[in-house]
C-alpha cells in the first residue's frame, strides 16, 4: 500500500508546474497531502537521519521563529494561523530533494515538465497577444480566458499578474531540455529560440519585474556560461530584436495618443483609436487609463503605489523592531492603525508588502528577516558545494537570483501560489546541483 501512494505522490508532485496553471487550490492540496505522506514515510521506513538532515533543521527553527513572534503581533489569530500552516510550504524542498527528486531519472522527467510546460504558456500568452483589438484590447486566449485589465495578458493562468512571471521563474529550468538532448540538430537553434522568446513574453506581459530579472539571470549565463557564451549572446539579440520590431509594428504601442502621464497607479492616460464598428469608414476614440511608465515611477518613486507600499513597510518595522506586526497582519494594521493608514495617501492599503524582504522585515522584524537571510545563504551555498554538474548548478543558482534579487516587486511567500510555486522552484535547483548525466 505504501508503495502505491509512493507512486501516487510521486506522479502528482512532478506534476505541480502543470497544476499551478490552474490555480492554487490543487497544488495546495497535492502540498499539503504529501506532507502528511512525508511524516508517514518517514516512521514507515525508519528515515529518521532526515531529523538531523541541516536544510530540515533550518526549515524547523525558521518556522518556530515565525511561530514565536506571533505572540508579539497585532493580530495574533491571523498571524498564528498563517505561521503554522507555512509548514506545509517551507518543507516542499525537503519533499523535493530528498524524497521525489532522489536519481537522474527523476529529476529528468521534471525538466522535461516544466519544458512542455513553459513551451505551452509561451504560445497560448503570444496567441492572446496576437489575438489583439485595439477598442477590447487584447482577447481570449487558447482556453477562452481574457484579461479584465486593457492591455495586460493573462495566458492560460486567468489572472493579469502571472505568465511572465511564470516563464521567466521555470524558463531556464526548462532550458536543460536542451542541455539534456545537446546531440540533436536542432539543439542550437531550438534553445536560442527559445530562451528569446521568453523574454518577448516577460515583455508582452508588461510585467516589468519578470523581464528585467530574467534578462539579469541571461547576463549571469552570458559571463559564466563559458562554453555556450555565443548562445546565450545570440539570445539576448535575438530577444531584442523580436521585441523590437513587435514594439514598432504591433497595433498596441501605436493606435493612441497620450493625452497625460503621472506616477500614480493607471496613471497614463491615453486616447485609443479604431475603427468605428457601426462605420467601418469612420475613426472612433476611447479614453484608457494604464500603469505609469517605468521611468516616470523612477523619478517620482516615493509617492508612487509601490514606493507607499516600501515606504510604510519600513515605518511598521521602525516601530517594531524585533518581532515585527506579526505574519499576514499587514493590510490589517495598515487599515486598522491611523497613523500608518495616513502613510497611504494615494493609495488603498496592500495586501502584503510586495517585496520579501521588506515582508520578513516588516511582519517579523529582525529576527525572522536574519534567519531569512542565512536561510537564503544555506540554499546557495548547499547549491555552490553539491556534486552535480556545472552547468545544473549554474541553472539552479540563477534561478534562485531570478526569485530572490531584492530590488524587485513579489508576491507573498506566505500566500498559497506564490509560495508553492517558489519553494517547489528552490526544491528542483537544490536537486539540479546534484545532477550527474553520467549517473
Amino acid at each position: 500500500m505504501i508503495n502505491i501512494f509512493s507512486k501516487i505522490f510521486y506522479f502528482l508532485f512532478l506534476l505541480l508546474p502543470i497544476f499551478l496553471i490552474t490555480g492554487p487550490a490543487i497544488p495546495d492540496l497535492i502540498i499539503t497531502f504529501s506532507l502528511f505522506f512525508l511524516i508517514i514515510l518517514i516512521f514507515y521506513k525508519k528515515k529518521y537521519y532526515i531529523f538531523s538532515n541541516k536544510l530540515f533543521l533550518i526549515s524547523i527553527i525558521f518556522w518556530l521563529l515565525i511561530i514565536l513572534i506571533s505572540f508579539f503581533s497585532y493580530y495574533k489569530q491571523a498571524s498564528f494561523q498563517d505561521s503554522i500552516i507555512f509548514i506545509r510550504i517551507l518543507l516542499i524542498p525537503i519533499i523535493g530533494y530528498y524524497f521525489f527528486f532522489i536519481n537522474t531519472q527523476n529529476i529528468k522527467i521534471v525538466i522535461y515538465i516544466i519544458f512542455l510546460t513553459v513551451c505551452f504558456v509561451l504560445i497560448d500568452t503570444l496567441f492572446q497577444f496576437v489575438n489583439y483589438d485595439s477598442e477590447l484590447g487584447f482577447k481570449n486566449d487558447l482556453l477562452g480566458f481574457k484579461s479584465n485589465w486593457y492591455g495586460r495578458l493573462t495566458g492560460p493562468f486567468r489572472d493579469e499578474l502571472i505568465p511572465g512571471a511564470y516563464v521567466s521563474k521555470f524558463g531556464l529550468i526548462g532550458y536543460l531540455f536542451f542541455v539534456l538532448n545537446k546531440k540533436n540538430t536542432y539543439y542550437y537553434y531550438g534553445s536560442i529560440f527559445y530562451l528569446s522568446l521568453i523574454g518577448v513574453v516577460c515583455f508582452a506581459s508588461g510585467e516589468r519585474m519578470a523581464l528585467a530579472t530574467y534578462l539579469l539571470g541571461l547576463l549571469i549565463l552570458l559571463i559564466f556560461y563559458t562554453n555556450q557564451r555565443k548562445k546565450v549572446l545570440f539570445s539576448i539579440l535575438t530577444f531584442l530584436l523580436l521585441t523590437f520590431s513587435i514594439y514598432k509594428i504591433h497595433p498596441f504601442y501605436n493606435d493612441y495618443t497620450i493625452i497625460s502621464s503621472t506616477h500614480y497607479h493607471q496613471g497614463l492616460t491615453i486616447e485609443k483609436k479604431f475603427n468605428c464598428k457601426n462605420d467601418k469608414d469612420k475613426i472612433c476614440t476611447k479614453i484608457i487609463n494604464l500603469q505609469p511608465s517605468f521611468f516616470e515611477v523612477l523619478k517620482n518613486f516615493k509617492s508612487s503605489a509601490y514606493g507607499e507600499i516600501y515606504l510604510l513597510s519600513y515605518e511598521m518595522f521602525k516601530e517594531n523592531p524585533l518581532s515585527g506586526i506579526g505574519i499576514s497582519n499587514y493590510e490589517k494594521v495598515c487599515k486598522n492603525n491611523e497613523k500608518y493608514n495616513n502613510l497611504m495617501k494615494n493609495y488603498k492599503c496592500a495586501a502584503h508588502p510586495h517585496n520579501y524582504y521588506l515582508q520578513w522585515l516588516s511582519e517579523g522584524g529582525i529576527i525572522v528577516f536574519s534567519f531569512f537571510l542565512f536561510y537564503l545563504f544555506y540554499l546557495f551555498y548547499f547549491i555552490k558545494t553539491n556534486s552535480g554538474e556545472t552547468i545544473y548548478k549554474l541553472v539552479g543558482l540563477t534561478s534562485l537570483v531570478i526569485i530572490f534579487w531584492p530590488v524587485m516587486s513579489t508576491g507573498s511567500l506566505i500566500k498559497n501560489w506564490n509560495g508553492i510555486s517558489i519553494f517547489f522552484i528552490i526544491s528542483i535547483c537544490l536537486s539540479l546541483s546534484k545532477f550527474k548525466t553520467k549517473n
